[in-house]
């Protein structure tokens, strides 16, 4: 996660995080990034179920129920255990969360515990009451799932009206005082959309938007000929910054982050030294904290039957289950040799990103794309666009001298 806004138009400085001792415990949600403990913040899709059929939906989502999903009791005792551990956020998803009617009991439990709850959704069930409610227990923030205008986000749905549901959705969530963003995942169909997007976020009063790069898991598998070539996502990412500096400067500031592909920050960092040489530095200190690509250490991921994945794109691996063991436990067994290289990937990494000078920012991208092209977990990921002269082929840690 590269939080464009944070870095580019300084609205975060290294001093900021250090106030709090980078102790993920005790900073706010917009620093997370940046703790030097790396607890995780987990993923539980509690629901595999959903009442949209969207084209790239790395969950395989039904509308249907499904019969292993964990109980509200085995829930409260995942909560408990994940509070104990220290995880600072539960990520509630799917499937769509909103369908699993004990949702908003969980959240609320999640609270009582100490934790921050957010959840994920397409927005489309929540209604005022339900908005009233997820305000009431206390929860933090709602990311809404929108992957276009109306035409182009009802065919990623594949339900019409399903654009026009989640805009009331965001409206519902704004008069109940719920801080709401937007979640965009990128791709050929729909990158001509970025513009329109920024302008629904001004026009709404938006307050936050996360532009995902495709990540190759579930139906979203098949979409790996969709993706961008490096070019046109170095085109995307630009537009993006544009955007976030436009606003910024209009006085209409947005929190504004890329997700799933952590070359962002080095393209980040590398523009802004040739813009910014001073605010460079402090770009690159913090992008030094951030530590990339984080699955299995900083982000984990349950399953709605208790499978506990590296991130939740990573399903067809399971480390355990919370139903045998704590989910701190299975978290924490580096037995497991998948695992234990995970907490240390950036030693098994080859290719281009074993001697990419940005490894220590970067930590080698995501695996799991890596894996659904070559068949390999540690070869270089097919996403990385940063051309060859850019991570000069030197694995010693950058520094603004060096550049």
């Amino acid at each position: 996660m590269i939080g464009i806004s944070k870095l580019y138009c300084g609205t975060v400085e290294p001093s900021d995080a250090l106030r709090y001792g980078r102790d993920s415990s005790q900073l706010p949600s917009h620093l997370l990034q940046f703790s030097a403990d790396k607890k995780p913040v987990v993923v539980w899709n509690v629901t595999r179920r959903c009442n949209l059929r969207c084209v790239h939906c790395y969950a395989h989502a039904q509308d249907q129920a499904q019969a292993d999903e964990l109980t509200f009791a085995q829930g409260q005792a995942l909560i408990d255990d994940l509070s104990g551990f220290g995880v600072p956020v539960v990520l509630f998803s799917g499937g769509e969360p909103l369908v699993r009617k004990d949702l908003p009991d969980l959240a609320a439990y999640a609270v009582s515990k100490g934790m921050r709850a957010v959840i994920s959704t397409n927005g489309t069930l929540i209604t005022e009451k339900m908005a009233r409610r997820l305000k009431a227990i206390g929860l933090s923030y709602v990311g809404i799932s929108i992957d276009g205008m109306e035409a182009v986000n009802d065919r990623f749905r594949a339900v019409p009206g399903a654009f026009r549901a989640a805009l009331d959705g965001i409206r519902n969530c704004q008069t109940a005082g719920i801080k709401v963003g937007l979640r965009f995942t990128i791709n050929r169909f729909n990158v001509q959309e970025i513009p329109s997007i920024f302008q629904l976020i001004e026009d709404m009063d938006i307050p936050r938007v996360c532009f995902y790069h495709l990540v190759y898991a579930g139906r979203g598998s098949k979409l790996v000929q969709e993706d961008l070539s490096a070019a046109e996502t170095r085109r995307a990412v630009d537009l993006i910054i544009d955007h976030t500096r436009r606003l910024h400067d209009q006085g209409k500031p947005k929190e504004v982050l890329t997700v799933d592909n952590h070359a962002d920050g080095p393209y980040l960092y590398l523009r802004m030294l040739k813009e910014n040489p001073e605010r460079a530095k402090q770009v690159l200190e913090l992008l030094q904290w951030n530590e990339g690509n984080s699955s299995g250490r900083g982000i984990g991921c349950v399953s709605w039957d208790g499978a506990v994945h590296a991130d939740q794109f990573w399903r067809h691996y399971s480390f355990g289950n919370v139903r045998q063991r704590p989910f701190s436990e299975i978290w924490m067994d580096t037995s497991n040799p998948l695992m234990a290289q995970l907490k240390e990937k950036k030693q098994h990494v080859k290719g281009r990103c074993a001697e990419c000078r940005w490894l220590d920012v970067c930590a080698g991208n995501f695996r799991v794309r890596s894996e659904a092209v070559t068949g390999d977990i540690w070869a270089p990921d097919p996403a990385c666009y940063l051309m060859d002269e850019e991570i000069a082929l030197t694995h010693t840690p950058p520094n603004c001298e060096q550049i």
